[in-house]
């Protein structure tokens, strides 16, 4: 059964975004916050889905892996309306900044359409969506990690928050680190609202220092929820092996 959408999503909002300034964010900042991107029927549209088994290729129980604690599930192909309208329209602003990032790290570009991106991952044996949704309660949370699935990584994410923070859940903020060389750890903490998106790394950034431009790593995760339950969209743009 096809998952009960539209053939195309509005989304208005995508139409507003600003890739310069979400470069210049995730510059100065580590990530960025573009705003509200899906309304709240969209919001709840994507947590329903949570519960449809036929719409996923697979779950994850992070608590059996040592991952943390909670579930995220990846969607199957072929995506649901709504999450490959953002996918497809959100790439080719973030892609400008990933050739941007390249070009200062003496590293290979991307290309500009996400059907691109995909028949490049397709080439290296990356079939698999990377799209999921994830659930956490009290007492989940989700341990430090990078989200790199294969040899082809392209260096920016998006999540997109599906529930309303301290009315549907408590606790659960988005945490960022920041590794640079020979420094300790910078820690970012991000509480996007109901429909709002926080745009990271994958796993480094750029970083301008004395000695020339650099990689600066970055882990994300989420610390533990402490009330009710906390829904949020994962946009990976590579596919996994």
């Amino acid at each position: 059964m096809a998952p009960t959408t539209t053939d195309h999503p509005a989304l208005p909002a995508l139409d507003r975004l600003d890739a310069d300034a979400i470069g210049e964010a995730l510059d100065r900042d580590g990530i960025a916050m573009p705003g509200r991107l899906l309304d709240p029927e969209q919001c709840a549209e994507v947590v329903d889905l949570f519960d449809r088994d036929e719409v996923f290729r697979s779950t994850v129980d992070m608590a059996r892996l040592s991952f943390g604690a909670g579930r995220y599930r990846y969607f199957a192909d072929p995506l649901p309306p709504l999450v490959q309208e953002l996918r497809t329209r959100l790439y080719p602003g973030l892609a400008a900044v990933a050739n941007r990032w390249a070009e200062a790290l003496g590293e290979d570009g991307f290309p500009t359409e996400h059907d691109e991106l995909l028949a490049r991952c397709a080439a290296v044996g990356q079939h698999r969506p990377t799209p999921l949704v994830l659930r956490y309660g009290p007492g989940d949370h989700n341990r430090l990690h990078q989200d790199v699935y294969g040899d082809l990584t392209f260096p920016l994410q998006v999540l997109i928050m599906l529930s309303t923070p301290d009315v549907d859940f408590t606790g659960g903020e988005s945490v960022f680190v920041e590794q640079r060389p020979r420094q300790q750890s910078r820690p970012v903490v991000a509480r996007p609202g109901l429909g709002e998106a926080v745009v990271f790394p994958v796993r480094y950034r750029p970083h301008r220092g004395a000695r020339g431009v650099h990689r600066v790593q970055m882990r994300h995760g989420v610390s533990a929820v402490h009330t009710g339950r906390r829904h949020v969209l994962g946009i990976i743009f590579h596919d996994a092996r």
